[in-house]
């Protein structure tokens, strides 16, 4: 009998999807489900990017170039001139979607065995790329009593040895919602450049930042330019996760002519759906402010809710659009899948993904949730109801 290898069997499954199993069995009996466990918005992709879809006359679908095509690569660089990073064609690399933007910078910046450092929790597929690449994962946790703040320098370099080789970031947060300021950008940068590590910075988030503090990208640090890598995608931006296209950006040479042999390797990014991303770099200003308005008044509906729940542990996200709670309950995981199964209110139940996979450290997470606030106000507060009763109802049987 064959079997997988030890990386193939190695492969966390998503705790995002890993529990859709659940909830088409809850479907199946007639409920409906308002998912709370996916970063998949409601918010109407724009009219400018869907009409070049309806407008399309090719008679082929060619290839398109492996760094992008140049009238996408030439909206990309008008967008990032926007946020002050000033880019030219041969920076980007255009990818299918943000997360072979996250494998090919592991992959060109490391090899079997090197580490990386994450603070977690962090973007569950983190987990998954890092044993798809070979690559070692050295967590640093950060915790909700302390609002997710990044450990000291010191912390940091105590997971540093021979074989790391760069520190990893997602901000604004997914899945805490926590946003690094400057100060803490300036801290990663410092450790970066006197240990001489690659930062890989994931900024998928930027447009999505709720108080007074600014958006600052690592690539505009002083002496950054050499070792930042941003790894970008549209699909939270501008509601189109289902078109995927992302980008891996570098000021340096070197990174990017290896990253343009894994690129060339896989051929291209989706022709279409590059033609389809072009207009976004004609939305101004209001859509943003629009969009931004429109998930902070979700974002409140979430914390109101919340703040109402008895034993519930949480904190107000800065950015992004998602919180991890802690739960009066031992098994997150367990309290998720009953939900489905088990418990609905007039035939509507939630989704939720266990935070555990959201962790490397074995362990941690087991008694929280992370919650995407992606559904519209009226259905965000019906879903929060759900959660605060299916959690008195949860309490009640297992106590």
């Amino acid at each position: 009998m064959v079997t997988v290898s030890t990386r193939g069997a190695s492969l966390p499954a998503s705790p995002i999807r890993k529990l859709k199993p659940f909830a088409d069995e809850a479907m199946a009996k007639g409920k409906s489900i308002y998912y709370l466990n996916i970063g998949q918005p409601d918010i109407e992709t724009p009219v400018n990017m869907l009409n070049v879809l309806k407008k399309l006359e090719n008679k082929v679908i060619p290839y398109g170039p492996s760094q992008g095509l140049p009238e996408y690569q030439d909206a990309l660089i008008k967008y990032y001139n926007r946020h002050n990073i000033n880019l030219t064609r041969d920076q980007i690399i255009v990818t299918n979607g943000g997360s072979e933007a996250i494998l090919m910078a592991l992959t060109v910046c490391m090899d079997p065995g090197d580490e990386v450092i994450i603070p977690e929790p962090f973007y569950a597929n983190y987990n998954g790329f890092a044993v798809a690449s070979g690559v070692v994962i050295k967590p640093l946790t950060t915790v909700l009593e302390n609002n997710w703040k990044l450990p000291s320098i010191e912390e940091f370099e105590k997971q540093i040895t021979s074989k790391t080789k760069a520190i990893m970031i997602c901000n604004p947060n997914n899945p805490t919602g926590k946003l690094y300021g400057k100060e803490d950008l300036l801290k990663i940068a410092e450790i970066a450049k006197k240990h001489n590590l690659f930062l890989l910075s994931d900024e998928v988030y930027r447009e999505f930042i709720y108080g007074d503090e600014k958006y600052t990208s690592l690539i505009n640090f002083e002496g950054m330019q050499d070792r930042v890598i941003i790894l970008d995608s549209i699909s939270k931006r501008f509601s189109a996760c289902g078109s995927r296209i992302g980008a891996f950006v570098s000021k340096d040479p070197a990174i990017m002519q290896a990253a343009l042999c894994y690129a060339q390797a896989r051929l291209c990014a989706p022709t279409i759906d590059q033609l389809m991303a072009i207009p976004s770099v004609e939305l101004n200003e209001c859509y943003f402010e629009e969009t931004l308005g429109e998930y902070q008044k979700r974002r409140d509906v979430v914390v109101e809710a919340l703040s109402d729940m008895e034993g519930v542990d949480f904190k107000t996200p800065d950015g992004a659009f998602y919180i991890i709670i802690s739960l009066p309950v031992k098994d997150a995981e367990h309290f998720v899948k009953w939900l489905l199964v088990d418990f609905d209110i007039n035939g509507e139940t939630v989704m939720l993904a266990p935070a555990n996979g959201f962790y490397s450290t074995p362990g941690l997470g087991e008694n929280q949730v992370r919650i995407a606030f992606v559904l519209n106000e009226e259905k965000t507060k019906r879903a929060m109801n759900i959660l605060k009763e299916g959690l008195d109802e949860y309490r009640k049987i297992n106590m």
